[in-house]
């Protein structure tokens, strides 16, 4: 691509998804959906003035881990070390329970091979971080006790999703499953997830230390976007998702997180506070790149309308990808009815994540045009619809006395 074509689409992409947040948020609607359908309208799907380039992908994964930076630094720490069980059962509901409808409805339903229906269930066990977070964040809900638990949930699934990635793509090269690389895997993350946070708080403690003594402005948003950098790198390194080593140094610069094994370092309040005055320019300016990125990348435009199984293919996975989502929430979280559905709702948005288990799906050869197609409605589904939804439920819920009491209970036990 020449780079002047490059700043014409960049400037494109920033203008559009102001435009239509701005839009939504007129009529009512997350910001999140404008933005996502500014991607499907300048995309293959509408207007084909777009492509997910490499070089647009990049800074859409640049955006989602800068998102999940903010995340993190604006994060009760304590408060979701406490959701952590509640979170870990979520997550691994929301995962187990989509795979094996998922799994189900394609093998048993639909007829497909084994490797084809292990797709299906893979992909329906995705819930995408950066879209639930945006969700409820628009909501003003990420702060609540529900929001730190689907966030601690989003945050496991996808570690879990990722295990599973590399299960499948093991599966369809080689027709086994090698449990020491599994096992490997899973160990370094387990390490990162320890260890990241303790670091990041070090490293941000020395540069909140001496940023003073530069004479040049900029300081605080260079080293701490380096930092972020350095940790997504990290993690990738480890085979976990980029976006975690962005969560994890957002979260050792929260307020109120505490190093473990005793360990103190004192707070430096003004660098914390120009650390998120510093940041907060560069993730609005990225974040919406991801956004429409994950539009772009939903080519509606392709979808055979007149096939009577791709309508009856995605419905129902649509039904069960929600479904299981939803259910798992229900089945083992004991919290009021309110509570269990906000976390469900939440749980449901795939998003980038499941494109790239259906992407995978595809490279791999795996998925036919009619199964990847009626695949990627899913997600359209649970992804731009998702944000209504979860609005309309908190206008009607959110300020009733049930969906807060339990959290004040669970918060004094």
């Amino acid at each position: 691509m020449e780079a002047a074509n490059f700043f014409l689409q960049l400037a494109v992409i920033l203008v559009s998804a102001r435009l239509f947040a701005e839009v939504a948020m007129r009529f009512g609607a997350p910001a999140v959906i404008g933005e996502l359908m500014a991607g499907v309208v300048l995309g293959p799907s509408l207007l084909g003035f777009l492509q997910p380039t490499e070089i647009i992908q990049m800074m859409a994964e640049i955006g989602i881990i800068l998102l999940l930076f903010q995340t993190g630094i604006e994060t009760d720490a304590r408060r979701l070390f406490d959701a952590g069980p509640r979170a870990t059962v979520v997550a691994i509901g929301g995962f187990v329970l989509p795979f094996l409808l998922g799994f189900g409805t394609s093998y048993l339903l639909f007829g497909h091979e084994l490797l084809v229906a292990l797709f299906v269930g893979g992909t329906l066990t995705a819930t995408s971080i950066g879209v639930t977070v945006r969700i409820l964040k628009d909501a003003g809900r990420q702060h609540s006790m529900e929001g730190q638990v689907v966030l601690g949930a989003a945050v496991v699934d996808d570690i879990l999703g990722v295990l599973l990635l590399a299960v499948l793509y093991n599966f369809s090269r080689t027709g086994d499953i090698s449990l020491i690389h599994l096992g490997t895997v899973t160990l370094f993350i387990a390490m990162f997830i320890l260890a990241a946070p303790v670091a990041a708080k070090l490293l941000s403690s020395l540069i909140g230390g001496n940023y003073h003594r530069s004479r040049m402005p900029g300081l605080v948003a260079t080293a701490i976007v380096s930092l972020v950098m350095v940790f997504a790198w990290l993690a990738h390194l480890i085979g976990a998702p980029e976006l975690l080593g962005g969560f994890a140094a957002g979260l050792a610069l929260s307020r109120r997180f505490f190093l473990p094994f005793g360990l103190v370092i004192h707070s430096n309040k003004k660098f914390r506070d120009e650390v998120e005055t510093d940041m907060q320019p560069i993730v609005q300016l990225f974040t919406p790149i991801f956004f429409v990125t994950v539009g772009l990348s939903l080519d509606l435009g392709a979808v055979d309308w007149s096939s009577s199984y791709i309508w009856l293919f995605s419905l129902v996975l649509a039904f069960v990808a929600i479904a299981g989502k939803v259910a798992g929430a229900f089945l083992l979280v004991r919290d009021h009815w309110l509570v269990r559905s906000a976390i469900g709702m939440a749980m449901v948005p795939r998003g980038e994540v499941g494109l790239v288990f259906a992407e995978l799906g595809r490279a791999a050869e795996v998925f036919d045009d009619a199964t990847y197609t009626g695949i990627v409605l899913v997600i359209a589904y649970t992804t731009l619809f998702s944000p209504f939804w979860i609005k309309l439920f908190y206008r009607l819920y959110g300020d009733r006395e049930e969906l807060t009491t339990t959290s004040r209970a669970r918060q004094a036990e």
